[in-house]
């Protein structure tokens, strides 16, 4: 807040006075304590001091201290106060977080899977064996068209990483087929359960258990089954109307495998 500072000389002029008078008043507007003095009123306390010069000290400096009082009290009262209220800090309490741990993993046995055959038609029965065949050997191909039926035991060995072949009579247009493939060791005793059920056991084609020989005659198709060191064979023919009769086929066949 300004401060103003007036000397008061006893014998001042009337018009000193005023001009006195009229700077407090001035000052106190101007900082918004009170409303300018109006002229009249200064005229009367100019007069007065002008009449009276001893009083004229003290006119001045009551009007100087009034309105400096007046000042200080505006001032205080136009300053807001401020309040601090106690801030009320709210602490939360960490709650112990819950651990999630994975769920179990189900371990899961790996599938079993077969083992491939690789060996093309003409390892699986060379051309000279299919040649020596008894009857009928000379006047036997391959036949190009072949191809597994559907649902068949040769499209399930097919499917089972195995190898299908056929054969065919160039002059009685009989067909031959034989397919081989080499299961997972826990499928093997399914596949010979399925095939004891369906057919009949045949010693003739090799030595028990080494090789498990199976025939069956449906609709004038010849079907025979060999597991032989888990090499599972299945061929079918118009021409096996016997059990013996597949044999040579079997017997080649099994010394062409690649030991297991």
């Amino acid at each position: 807040m300004p401060f103003v500072t007036i000397r008061m000389q006893v014998g001042a002029s009337q018009s000193h006075l005023s001009a006195r008078l009229a700077k407090v008043a001035r000052v106190a507007a101007r900082i918004g304590v009170v409303a300018p003095l109006a002229p009249r009123s200064l005229t009367k306390v100019t007069a007065l001091a002008a009449t009276h010069r001893p009083l004229a000290s003290r006119l001045i400096a009551a009007a100087v201290l009034g309105l400096v009082g007046t000042a200080l009290l505006a001032a205080c009262a136009s300053t807001p106060e401020t309040t601090h209220s106690p801030s009320s800090s709210t602490t939360s309490k960490a709650k112990p977080g819950k651990t999630h741990s994975d769920p179990p993993v189900a371990s899961s046995t790996p599938t079993p899977k077969p083992t491939p055959v690789t060996l093309s038609c003409d390892q699986l029965m060379t051309r000279d064996q299919v040649y020596a065949l008894p009857g009928a050997g000379p006047n036997i191909g391959t036949d190009p068209a072949y191809a597994p039926e559907k649902d068949s035991l040769a499209a399930t060995i097919v499917a089972d990483a195995g190898v299908a072949c056929g054969w065919m009579n160039q002059t009685s247009n009989d067909k031959i087929a034989f397919a081989v493939a080499r299961p997972a060791a826990s499928e093997l005793d399914a596949l010979k359960d399925k095939a004891i059920s369906s057919s009949d056991a045949v010693p003739t084609y090799g030595v028990p258990p080494e090789v498990e020989g199976y025939f069956t005659a449906r609709g004038g198709v010849g079907e025979v089954q060999v597991f032989s060191h888990g090499y599972w064979i299945v061929g079918t023919s118009t021409t096996f109307l016997e059990p013996g009769e597949p044999a040579p086929w079997i017997s080649d066949m099994l010394g062409n495998l690649p030991a297991s």
